[in-house]
């Protein structure tokens, strides 16, 4: 912990300068993160007071293979990205956490008197065995709160043995609630690194807190989620991740530089209302589940491909055709991730771009995430791919993939983002035509960030 007048001194240090630049990777905002620190420090100071601080950082994330394959246990190619959420905290010895995010009211949360702890964890396998404490309970009222979440993380925590405590924070963020950059995942993590931070000496690795902010999503929030969303935002890099066995993930880091490569990666906000969209999304998991228990499965990574096709006929009597479609994009999509993964290792970019651009077919096609059939009027996805197609087809030379680039629908899908891999000459013309249609700033140019959750300062 150090005063705000030290970490406002380290902030305008050359120093600083670097490791923003090591963090976020493009130096044209450098001076706008030291700012956003600075008044992110002056903010804390002028709700909680002054006293000593830690700063902590959570990203965002970014889809990049395997739509719709991790609630199914399958492959993922996911990505931590450069826009964030950064939190200065200080913990307090009441138990109270105090969380106050710009822009929101101050949220507060009384922990059990019998679950916190006053000081850092000092074992040393990083556990203590305190275990469930039913006073954290999931709340009814709390569902689909943030509230709802900060008590899913804490007890969470405090499940699996690690220490928790009360805290100020106060929480800017740019990973905008909607843009498609998961959020959620992002406060999640952010969450629980502070914990982390505070409580246990940075000692709860980074799958532990994707676990916990699935757990805090699916038991607390209401919203049954994958693992994707937490893994990408905890664990940072770009990720090649199988959730074959959801307890013990596996994940590979892999080295992409999109600017080596000549491209840059455009996520586009397309200005789709999520309003009422929670059954489209439900639906997407419960009806491949469908389809596992036709054959006494949960998921349909433990049914064969092969048996699958075999019973289509049966699967159609029973359940239509949708849910196959859907087990179809499932198990192309499963190998098409690994495979993206493999392209990239090797070095071997227009193939990895070739099978982006099979992603985005199969999800329009058979996963049918594009657009929700309920509302066929109001299609901003399905424009937004079709006006990215015309210029990356038309600005290019050739229909060599290299030349053109690729677009395709980002996460859940229905609304929300699409996500772009742009050829570098043509970000602005690209980015020009969808804040055509979608308005300033819709249109995001990003960069794969290498850190997850961290402490900062």
């Amino acid at each position: 912990m150090t005063t705000i007048d030290t970490l406002q001194k380290t902030i305008a240090s050359q120093a600083f300068w670097d490791k923003l630049l090591d963090i976020y990777g493009d130096v044209d905002r450098n001076t706008h993160q030291q700012e956003r620190y600075h008044n992110a420090l002056e903010k804390f100071r002028e709700q909680f007071g002054d006293v000593p601080v830690a700063v902590f950082s959570a990203p965002g994330r970014t889809e990049i293979g395997g739509n719709h394959t991790d609630h199914q246990h399958g492959c993922v190619l996911a990505a931590s990205i450069n826009v964030d959420a950064i939190a200065v905290t200080a913990p307090r010895e009441d138990g109270q956490i105090r969380v106050l995010s710009e822009g929101y009211p101050m949220i507060t949360l009384e922990l059990p008197a019998d679950s916190i702890s006053t000081g850092s964890q000092d074992n040393e396998t990083g556990n203590l065995d305190h275990g469930p404490n039913p006073k954290l309970a999931p709340l009814p009222e709390e569902e689909g709160t943030t509230r709802g979440l900060i008590r899913g993380m804490a007890a969470g925590l405090l499940e699996r043995g690690y220490r928790i405590g009360g805290f100020d924070a106060y929480i800017t963020s740019e990973v905008l609630g909607g843009s498609g950059l998961s959020s959620s995942a992002a406060f999640e993590t952010l969450i629980g690194t502070i914990l982390s931070g505070l409580y246990n000496e940075m000692s709860v690795d980074a799958v532990t807190i994707a676990k916990i902010g699935q757990y805090a999503e699916n038991i607390y929030f209401g919203k049954p989620c994958g693992l994707m969303d937490q893994m990408a935002c905890s664990v940072g890099s770009l990720c090649y991740m199988d959730f074959n066995d959801p307890e013990d993930p596996k994940y590979e880091r892999i080295g992409l530089d999109l600017h080596a490569a000549g491209f840059r990666l455009c996520i586009t906000d397309t200005k789709g209302s999520h309003a009422d969209l929670t059954p489209d999304y439900a639906a997407v998991p419960a009806e491949m589940k469908a389809v596992a228990a036709h054959f006494g499965k949960e998921v349909l990574r433990e049914v064969s491909e092969l048996d699958f096709r075999a019973a289509i006929p049966a699967l159609r009597e029973k359940l239509g055709d949708r849910p196959i479609l859907r087990a179809l994009h499932f198990y192309a999509e499963n190998t098409r991730a690994r495979h993206e993964a493999t392209a990239l290792k090797n070095g071997d970019f227009a193939y990895f771009l070739k099978l982006v651009r099979e992603s985005g077919d199969s999800s329009f096609k058979y996963l049918q995430n594009v657009y929700t059939s309920r509302d066929v009027q109001h299609q901003n996805v399905s424009l937004s791919l079709a006006v990215s197609d015309s210029v990356l087809e038309s600005a290019a030379d050739s229909d060599d993939i290299l030349s053109r680039g690729v677009a395709r629908v980002h996460g859940g899908g229905f609304a929300g983002t699409i996500q772009a891999f742009v050829p570098g000459g043509l970000v602005s013309q690209y980015r020009q035509a969808m804040e055509t249609l979608f308005g300033p700033g819709s249109c995001m140019v990003l960069q794969i960030r290498k850190y997850g959750g961290m402490q900062i300062l």
